[in-house]
């Protein structure tokens, strides 16, 4: 993944130019796994997720069935919610469906709802375990257009 220069604060994780919907797919499962856990176990382990899921190549993720699935809910080299792994695997099929629906360019799908929380609303329905958070978080992160986090933070919800 190319990384942009810029970030918005010093603390804000690093953006990227994705090359491939893979990129798309590797960002998102990163959210889902920081998801009610330390960022500094999910980096540790990342190594682990990015060999148990193929270097996330979006096709080989989406046709993991359930011994592939069984096998990483065991793998100690990663965080085991099995869950989120199959999690994992639908986020992956349902990357692939949308890409296609939306003329071959997931950017299609992610600026067809006219704002950020249109895109929120929106896949908080099309994937599994993307909150408000893992979403900005993915939005973000693939440079997306965001509201500022402050603002983010404090809407009405």
């Amino acid at each position: 993944m190319a990384t942009h220069q810029e970030r918005q604060h010093p603390e804000a994780p690093p953006q990227i130019v994705p090359q491939s919907l893979n990129d798309y797919l590797e960002v998102m499962t990163k959210a889902v796994f920081q998801s009610g856990m330390s960022w500094k176990v999910v980096n540790t382990k990342w190594p682990g997720f990015q060999a148990g899921f193929h270097g996330f190549d979006v096709a080989r993720v989406a046709a993991m069935g359930e011994s592939a699935i069984d096998t990483l809910a065991a793998d100690t080299a990663i965080i085991r919610n099995r869950r989120k792994i199959v999690a994992t695997v639908h986020n992956a099929q349902r990357l692939i469906e949308l890409e296609e629906e939306y003329g071959g360019d997931i950017r299609n799908y992610l600026r067809s709802h006219g704002d950020f929380y249109g895109v929120l609303k929106d896949v908080r329905k099309q994937f599994k375990y993307m909150g408000d958070t893992g979403t900005y978080y993915w939005m973000y992160v693939l440079g997306e257009d965001v509201p500022d986090y402050g603002e983010f933070c404090n809407r009405e919800k």
